[in-house]
């Protein structure tokens, strides 16, 4: 093939910081190509490893945190447990702890309490019947259950007990009966009486504290897909993707639920009724968000009248609304643009082969650097036009200028603003298209008429970039008196780094 970019027109040079300016000497597309590519695409995201969890390998995985706490601690595998679902299956939290507090704090702090076997033994050998203070019955030593705590009661209180946490969604961490004792009861002597009383209540608990790998662990969460394949993804390293900017995500959880009054959960609405249930077990109103009863007829709650029409409540979730629909217009146009990027990148190669096979066929042009230099146009301004919406989203928002510029004042400037936009915006979308035509079975004629297309839209497009920058930069950035804020100065060629 012919040196395709060796005419008077546009020529792009590479330079250490990988920005192109022009260069009269000519220099190979797809060296300076790659770089912009390199540079356009290497900023998209990275993910830290992960590693899927299936239904099987589950067990294994929760094995694998609660014998590292067993074997550091010399612990049985229910206290192993219980620490660490209070400290959300964090193992380093739970040495951090140890550390800092000691192991009786660390305890303490779970519910977690050894059983001194030795004192019991002996007390028992005094007595073979011991009264159940819970329901004052006199029942024999095999009758009843010893938690580690110390405390001992009927093994029908037990099982009522046991039941009633399981169904209110406690099965996670349920404490001894004693008054103020907070112990958290062990779950083989739960295992064991549930199950003798209802085995698929039983089942059910078991399945609850498999689940708490999941549902607890900040490293680990179910795969989102519909229908649910049952898996579970774990991040790997401590780059976790929480540590993302959750405030929209918040916002959205501010409009849809509403948070439990016992346990603060989130709870989204299902159905029409205004008495919802959390999976805790607590009921309550969804119009104010007030405790009730389990009961309620069309006219009532068990437990409730509904008080006054809160005004301030309904102002708060009016504007978390508005400002999610305000974050989704702008992060829908940046990432329709990015994602265009991406597609329009794949470009290169089907271009150069469309030129190899216009050189072939025709007997005059053999210089097609203008269509080279209308694809560098149109990767620089799809990235500038993305780019200028994730602006729009912080220049034009209620509280990042609010002492700069009157509510008035700030509404005609992004009036202006995104007329430019606009334009800017319908031109990198006709020379987009007019790139992606069958040019290579152009006669010489339409070839002609097809050059003249690409580099009047290459120049209308430069021109608008252009105005768009300048713009910014004197009208919305240079208008501050408060704050200073700079951009990268905008060349035809390229945009130079900004020197500081």
């Amino acid at each position: 093939m012919g040196d395709y970019m060796s005419s008077d027109n546009e020529h792009y040079h590479e330079d250490d910081n990988g920005d192109f300016y022009d260069d009269d000497g000519g220099d190979d597309s797809s060296v300076g190509f790659q770089a912009l590519e390199t540079e356009l695409l290497s900023a998209y995201a990275t993910f830290p490893p992960t590693k899927v969890i299936t239904k099987e390998s589950l067990l294994a995985a929760q094995r694998e945190d609660l014998h590292r706490v067993m074997d550091l601690l010399s612990l049985k595998e229910h206290h192993a447990r219980t620490l660490l679902i209070h400290y959300c299956w964090d193992v380093d939290k739970v040495l951090a702890v140890l550390v800092e507090y000691g192991k009786d704090k660390l305890f303490a702090a779970a519910g977690v309490q050894i059983l001194d076997h030795h004192a019991l033994a002996s007390y028992q050998l005094l007595s073979s019947t011991f009264t159940c203070n819970i329901c004052y019955e006199d029942v024999l030593a095999d009758m009843l259950t010893v938690m580690d705590c110390g405390h001992y009661f009927c093994n029908d209180c037990w099982t009522e007990h046991f039941i009633v946490k399981i169904n209110e969604g406690q099965s996670r961490r349920i404490r001894c009966m004693a008054l103020k004792c907070n112990a958290v009861c062990d779950e083989e002597k739960i295992r064991q009486l549930v199950s003798i009383r209802d085995p698929n209540l039983s089942e059910k608990f078991d399945r609850v504290l498999l689940e708490s790998y999941i549902e607890d662990n900040r490293r680990v969460k179910w795969c989102p897909s519909v229908p649910h394949c049952g898996n579970a993804i774990r991040i790997e390293d401590d780059e976790l993707c929480e540590c993302q900017d959750e405030s929209e995500t918040v916002n959205w959880i501010t409009i849809n639920t509403k948070p439990c009054p016992k346990c603060h959960k989130p709870v989204e609405k299902n159905g029409g009724c205004n008495h919802v249930s959390c999976l805790c077990g607590q009921s309550f109103c969804w119009i104010c968000g007030t405790a009730t009863g389990r009961d309620h007829t069309y006219t009532s709650i068990t437990g409730h009248s509904c008080g006054r029409y809160k005004n301030d409540h309904e102002k708060k979730s009016e504007l978390a609304r508005h400002y999610l629909e305000r974050y989704i217009h702008y992060h829908n146009r940046y990432k329709a643009h990015i994602d265009s990027l991406k597609l329009e990148s794949k470009l290169k190669e089907t271009i150069i082969g469309k030129i190899n096979i216009l050189e072939e066929n025709l007997s005059t042009s053999k210089d097609f650097s203008w269509i080279i230099n209308g694809l560098y146009r149109l990767f620089r301004s799809r990235c500038i036009l993305s780019y200028s919406y994730a602006f729009a989203y912080y220049m034009f928002g209620d509280d990042q200028f609010k002492d700069e510029m009157s509510k008035t004042e700030r509404k005609i400037k992004q009036n202006l603003f995104e007329d430019q936009q606009q334009q800017f915006e319908a031109n990198v979308e006709k020379l987009s298209s007019v790139l992606e035509e069958k040019f290579d079975t152009y006669s010489e004629n339409d070839i002609l008429s097809f050059r003249m297309r690409i580099i009047a839209l290459s120049g209308t497009t430069d021109n608008l970039c252009r105005n768009l920058y300048e713009y910014i930069e004197t009208d919305l950035l240079g208008s501050l008196q408060r704050t200073v804020h700079r951009i990268a100065p905008y060349r035809s060629k390229g945009v130079e780094k900004a020197s500081s």
